[in-house]
């Protein structure tokens, strides 16, 4: 199924420039039937698209609160039955991390714009929902050994900083370490087009 871009709710451009090379990547860590839980799916772009291509895996979209409705509109209007209704999973309240287990975890430009803290509580979430032998899916830009991977990432932090200093692109470093806490190993390491990356991670 095509769907109308221009008439999704919180349509993000750069989400639908890089779905396509996600998902090349994904793809091979997806075996057949697999569950998915998304973290801050805001429109659902990524997950449209994967579940389109891929209609055997059960995609479970979520965000906070607010965003809710139209996470759910674009989903009714343009998702598959594979597309579960979207819930509610909000960093902040601990209440909200009771879901079922799935078989693997994925986010996509979402630990660089909330607080440290709520870093942290991701991988909480992670070490929650993921089951053993499951993976963890991270996409976003990273600074390794306290540099940026291009003066483009330098100028997105000070743009990021601006809009809230409790944001900016995390190092590499820090996101393993708390990965390795919530029992998770480095699997692979992706360099991705316009200077992001994909880790995938597996639950020990």
């Amino acid at each position: 199924m095509t769907v109308r871009i221009e008439y999704m709710e919180n349509f993000s451009p750069s989400c639908e420039r890089n779905k396509q090379a996600i998902y090349q990547q994904l793809a091979a860590y997806l075996p057949q039937s697999y569950s998915i839980f998304e973290v801050g799916s805001l429109s659902g772009q990524h997950a449209l698209h994967f579940t389109g291509l891929r209609p055997d895996i059960l995609w479970q979209c979520s965000d906070i609160e607010d965003n809710l409705p139209a996470l759910a509109t674009n989903i009714r209007h343009y998702g598959g039955e594979s597309l579960l209704p979207p819930v509610v999973c909000d960093l902040i309240n601990q209440d909200s991390w009771q879901h079922s287990p799935v078989d693997g975890l994925y986010t996509a430009n979402t630990l660089h714009i909330v607080a440290p803290q709520l870093v942290e509580n991701f991988f909480t979430v992670a070490n929650k929902l993921v089951k053993s032998k499951g993976k963890l899916f991270i996409y976003g830009p990273f600074k390794y050994n306290g540099h940026y991977t291009s003066a483009s990432n330098a100028d997105f932090q000070l743009w990021l900083l601006e809009r809230d200093p409790n944001s900016g692109i995390r190092d590499f470093e820090w996101v393993n370490a708390l990965a390795t806490e919530a029992r998770f190993s480095l699997l692979n390491d992706i360099a991705m087009p316009a200077n992001n990356q994909l880790l995938v991670f597996q639950r020990d």
